[in-house]
């Protein structure tokens, strides 16, 4: 059972892995980090992946829980809450020398888009959230024989570019007024670096690799408060209503291990497994403060608690586990099939929808000859019920206090294509 005879199978492995990376994890993850394509046996592998993600999270018994705001109202059951999305990868491996193989590749590994829209009951808390990412990796690796098989050492670096905006109602106005609207936009870069090991054994097509990523300390984030569409004299007092102010914050992405395991069982048979954990829990509330404090020196970063706070992400998230496992089989040279399951656990502590997540992947590829692979796939998930409730921390500060709402076991799918080149 060599690794030439299952490299398609294996192939069809990794595309459910992808797709379920997409559709079912926490936090703000898209398409993660993914090296598979450093383990291709080929001297030289091009590969482009595009998953379309689908979740259908609705919102329901939503309860505007703070009528000072002005908020209108609006619908208060079967709020869809998600957007649909794309996730692209783009990846060049290259065998350097004998021991050596190095991966360039392209992705998107954080994002979120929400978009409820204003005419709910909570378009004070939310009308449109969205957030970017670009990655931008380099990764090598140096395999030596060990024992039945080659151990193989691997290390990397990323640069990330993120940006996003956040839209919600400040303040229901008459229309000559203005829309009562504000808006914050953001933007933030930064670099990380990965360290793992891995252990191949061709005749049984075994492998198992642990791969660190760490944090992407994004240093300061800038961006700007757009107020225009509240009217200064609604409140004298704010210097912030009518215009648009510079702002900056803070935070890191998180870090993250992942250990992959996969097996030859039977002859055309392979089993597949991983487990990932995500520091997701370094992002807590996000707070945002006028620049122009920071450039008069009185403060010189902004927290949730500084007088000078203006407004903030609010994310109070947990660490996310994510634990998968499948099989896959050679049909013939040219077909291969693989199936898996996996489990999300979710990172909401209360704020937002993002509870606990099965998915169900299978997917095939397609090998016309020794140079060219062509895999297509689907995934159908279950998203579990939950709700959003207002938060005290430890200093009786409350979160999530603009609204309140239900939401039962939705559905999320997936459907991606991926085309390898080779040789």
């Amino acid at each position: 059972m060599s690794r030439k005879l299952l490299s398609p199978l294996i192939g069809a492995g990794c595309m459910s892995m992808v797709i379920v990376g997409s559709a079912a994890a926490g936090g703000l993850e898209r398409g993660g980090y993914n090296i598979d394509l450093l383990f291709d046996p080929s001297r030289f592998a091009a590969e482009a992946t595009g998953t379309y993600v689908m979740p259908d999270r609705k919102l329901d018994n939503v309860v505007d829980s703070n009528p000072f705001d002005g908020s209108p109202g609006g619908k208060s059951d079967g709020v869809r809450d998600t957007a649909d999305y794309w996730v692209p990868r783009v990846g060049v491996k290259f065998g350097a020398y004998d021991a050596v193989d190095c991966m360039l590749d392209y992705s998107q590994p954080w994002g979120a888009h929400t978009n409820p829209g204003l005419n709910w009951a909570g378009a004070n808390y939310d009308i449109e959230t969205k957030v970017n990412s670009d990655n931008y990796a380099g990764t090598c690796s140096y395999k030596f024989q060990a024992g039945k098989g080659e151990l193989r050492l691997i290390g990397g670096a990323f640069y990330q570019e993120l940006d996003g905006f956040q839209e919600r109602l400040v303040q229901q106005l008459p229309p000559a007024f203005g829309s009562g609207i504000g808006r914050l936009d953001l933007s933030a870069d930064g670099w990380g670096w990965r360290a793992g090991v891995a252990y191949e054994i061709e005749e049984i097509a075994f492998r198992a690799s642990l791969v660190y990523n760490s944090e992407v300390k994004l240093g300061e984030i800038t961006g700007t408060l757009d107020l225009t569409q509240i009217p200064g004299f609604l409140n004298p007092a704010n210097p912030l209503l009518g215009r648009v102010t510079d702002v900056f914050g803070e935070a890191n992405m998180p870090q993250s291990v992942e250990l992959k395991v996969q097996s030859g069982i039977a002859p055309g048979w392979l089993a597949f497994g991983s487990i990932k954990w995500v520091d997701w829990s370094v992002l807590q509330s996000v707070a945002f403060c006028p620049t122009a404090a920071k450039n008069a020196g009185l403060i010189n970063s902004c927290s949730y608690y500084s007088p000078f706070a203006v407004t903030s992400l609010d994310l109070l998230y947990r660490d996310g586990w994510t634990v998968q496992g499948g099989v896959g089989h050679r049909f013939s040279d040219q077909i291969s099939g693989a199936a898996s399951i996996t489990w999300d656990r979710g990172t909401s502590t209360g704020l937002g929808t993002q509870t606990d997540t099965w998915t169900f992947s299978a997917g095939g590829s397609y090998t016309p000859n020794q140079n060219v692979e062509i895999r297509l796939g689907g995934a159908l998930g279950i998203l579990t019920s939950g709700s959003q409730k207002t938060i005290l921390d430890a200093n009786g500060q409350d979160y999530g206090n603009n609204v309140t709402y239900d939401f039962g076991n939705d559905l999320v799918s997936a459907l991606s294509a991926s085309l390898k080149v080779k040789f």
